[in-house]
């Protein structure tokens, strides 16, 4: 299949549904072959989307992709994720880490297990898949790493403070997303000498995917799913040498670009 990503590999965490799936396809449709893994492989009544699914509407669709099961939690089941997706279609020259975790209670009683899981998902993981990825990106001499993140990971504005951040809850997921783009801008500049393209993406409003319906977000001032997809593609093929180090949020990112972000 031809197209900006004709002859690469992409690795895509968490596209058994939601941004994961949508940003998987849109790369396959532009001729990337997608590894896709998460937990779940098969269809399963308690979740809406499996690998099993995305990996069909991609070959459906004429694309190529495999699905590998994983938990991404896991230091060891990442590494051997990440030996199968290179045995079965090569070392990914796009790895997008947007498989997640996420529990919202007060920070004063927040578990310290569920912190610890957000943790891994959201920093740890996403740093050693890229520490997976990066030798043979070095050695072609191109790379594109794409970490997903969210306009939480913002600093809150006061005092005053606003309702939402006084009582929303977000205070461990802001920070582990905070994290994310501090680790995004440090690998960015690591990189840059060697030809790759660090960068991080999060919708400016939140998107109606099932985790959103989870999270009893999403209800009002969505975004089109398409935006995420639109500035996934661009940041996952754009000139490293321009290109890098950004924490891009949907509208204004493409707005930048060309103006035509849409609501």
């Amino acid at each position: 299949m031809a197209g900006r990503c004709a002859d690469r590999v992409a690795l895509v965490t968490g596209s058994s549904r939601g941004l994961g799936k949508a940003i998987a396809v849109r790369l396959a449709a532009e001729g990337a072959t997608v590894a896709l893994t998460a937990r779940t492989l098969d269809p399963d009544p308690k979740y809406q989307g499996s690998l099993r699914q995305t990996a069909e509407e991609i070959i459906g669709a004429g694309g190529s992709a495999v699905a590998i099961a994983a938990d991404l939690s896991s230091s060891p089941d990442r590494e051997r994720m990440f030996a199968e997706a290179v045995a079965a279609v090569g070392a990914p020259d796009i790895l997008v880490n947007n498989a997640a975790a996420t529990f919202l209670r007060p920070l004063d009683r927040f578990p310290e297990n569920r912190a610890r899981l957000m943790l891994e998902m959201h920093l740890l993981g996403p740093l050693h898949l890229c520490q997976l990825a990066i030798p043979a990106m070095r050695e072609r001499g191109r790379g594109w790493i794409l970490n997903i993140t969210s306009v939480g990971g913002d600093l809150p504005e006061g005092p005053p403070f606003s309702e939402f951040d006084r009582t929303a809850g977000f205070g461990v997921y802001g920070t582990a997303k905070a994290a994310l783009n501090r680790l995004t801008k440090s690998l960015a500049a690591e990189l840059y000498d060697d030809g790759i393209a660090v960068n991080a993406a999060a919708p400016t409003n939140p998107v109606a995917t099932p985790g959103a319906g989870t999270l009893d977000l999403a209800k009002t001032d969505t975004e089109d799913i398409g935006l995420i997809t639109e500035t996934a593609l661009r940041l996952c093929t754009g000139d490293p040498a321009t290109l890098t180090g950004r924490i891009a949020h949907t509208q204004t990112f493409l707005q930048e670009f060309d103006g035509r972000a849409r609501p």
